[in-house]
């Protein structure tokens, strides 16, 4: 269970009282499923619904990618990827040691990342998971497109069908079709699971299944946090309590910014998915706290300076892991050049404690608030555990700004300004 601390002087002053009158009627809407995106809410109970049969599925499958390919190319944007980019790295880090790669594509428009992709696995050989409900997505539909193309030229047509594997919409989409068309296995995206809550659903589990990663343990964390996070009463549920400082803090305390913070590289996808899942979430009518994100030590190098004494404009949700997956010890020197040797012995993980300490403290006693998220550990269950964490908390602190969690009416009107543009059929005369 993810436990949750408080610090600073503006967030012990908030006043619960708002919160307090809402909280039995927001906890209503998520439980009974009777608020605005209520058809988005299977992931309440995802996972401890989640057939035996098709965790075995994901699995085999799996194995068999492991197996007969060096490495998976995952096409997929938004809630397609960054989910499960987030809890691969969490848990194995950025250089791990597994030689099987998971290489992300279909997320960006970028000719110059899309093109080193290609040179770089030129000479491997890859499967591909494309994961989309409609299979038109431009930036998911082109990467599908070139790597199926590098397929068919290099080993012919009919190994689409040993190579592809797809996760789509049940019974609709483009992508479902050629699916069944071409013979891929493929894997269902549920109606009632939106994107950015999906990371429990095949669309994480396949990719987190293939880089070597037990989603037994990542699924248990979740149907665990089914449990943890369902309290009645939002003061002791750690999710609903989160949600509502996220809540009072913007409307009460009249801070427009929530930076995540943590002190680990590997969690920075984490904090990437994190944006999405509640700018996404909340950032409609207006409402909703911008999200950003950073990394200490590392960013206090570059904006320390601003958090310190700076505009008051943001405070900071910080990711802490107890207890360290690797460590090191720091050497002693004869020459002490660099005067570390007061640190000799000390575990490298020791002195990031004690700069997290000594930065909340640094923070706090100015004028940035702080909570901090304290993660038992940087595991499988952990990781599991932690998204169904947040999603109760985006639930909630959105249902409190009464929007609708669930949707992003906004992003429609970009794609369809750059159709336009592009010429595509049936949009140039709107």
């Amino acid at each position: 269970m993810i436990k949750v601390s408080t610090y600073g002087k503006i967030i012990n002053k908030l006043d619960f009282g708002s919160v307090d009158e809402r909280a039995e009627e927001v906890i209503s809407q998520i439980d009974n499923r009777t608020g605005e995106g209520n058809d988005f809410l299977g992931w309440l109970d995802y996972a401890s619904k989640l057939p035996e049969e098709e965790i075995a599925r994901i699995e085999e499958a799996a194995k068999k990618i492991r197996k007969n390919f060096d490495c998976l190319i995952v096409c997929g944007i938004g809630g397609s990827y960054l989910g499960a980019r987030a809890v691969i790295e969490a848990i194995n880090g950025l250089y791990p040691e597994d030689k099987f790669e998971i290489i992300f594509a279909g997320n960006t428009l970028s000719s110059c990342y899309l093109y080193q992709i290609r040179k770089h696995v030129e000479n491997k050989k890859f499967a591909i998971n494309v994961i989309s409900k409609s299979g038109t997505t431009t930036e998911t539909a082109l990467s599908f497109r070139l790597f199926k193309e590098r397929l068919i030229k290099k080993y012919g047509h009919e190994y689409l069908k040993d190579a592809v594997f797809a996760t789509t919409d049940k019974a609709r989409g483009a992508l479902k079709a050629e699916a069944d068309k071409e013979g891929y296995e493929r894997f269902v995206i549920p109606d009632d699971i939106g994107g950015r809550f999906s990371v429990i659903t095949p669309v994480g589990l396949l990719p987190i299944a293939c880089a070597g990663i037990n989603i037994r343990d990542f699924i248990q964390g979740v149907k665990d946090g089914e449990k943890d996070y369902s309290g009645k009463d939002y003061k002791t549920n750690p999710a609903y309590f989160y949600g509502a400082l996220r809540y009072l803090r913007n409307k009460e305390a009249k801070i427009a910014s929530e930076r995540f913070v943590s002190y680990n590289l590997q969690f920075k996808r984490i904090t990437e998915w994190l944006k999405q899942l509640f700018d996404e979430s909340e950032g409609k009518e207006f409402e909703g706290l911008l999200c950003s994100s950073a990394t200490f030590t590392t960013d206090l190098h570059s904006m320390g300076q601003f958090i310190q004494q700076g505009t008051p404009s943001l405070y900071e949700t910080i990711l802490h892991t107890c207890t360290p997956r690797n460590d090191i010890v720091f050497p002693s020197d004869k020459e002490n050049l660099d005067n570390l040797n007061y640190l000799a012995g000390k575990t490298v993980s020791e002195v990031n404690e004690v700069a997290f300490k000594a930065t909340l403290k640094a923070h706090t006693d100015g004028h940035t608030s702080a909570v901090v998220l304290d993660i038992p550990k940087r595991d499988s269950y952990n990781m599991g555990n932690l998204c169904y964490f947040f999603f109760r908390a985006c639930a909630f602190s959105a249902y409190l700004l009464n929007v609708n969690p669930f949707n992003q009416p906004g992003v429609e009107i970009y794609k369809k300004n750059r159709f336009k543009l592009l010429g595509k059929p049936g949009y140039t005369d709107k």
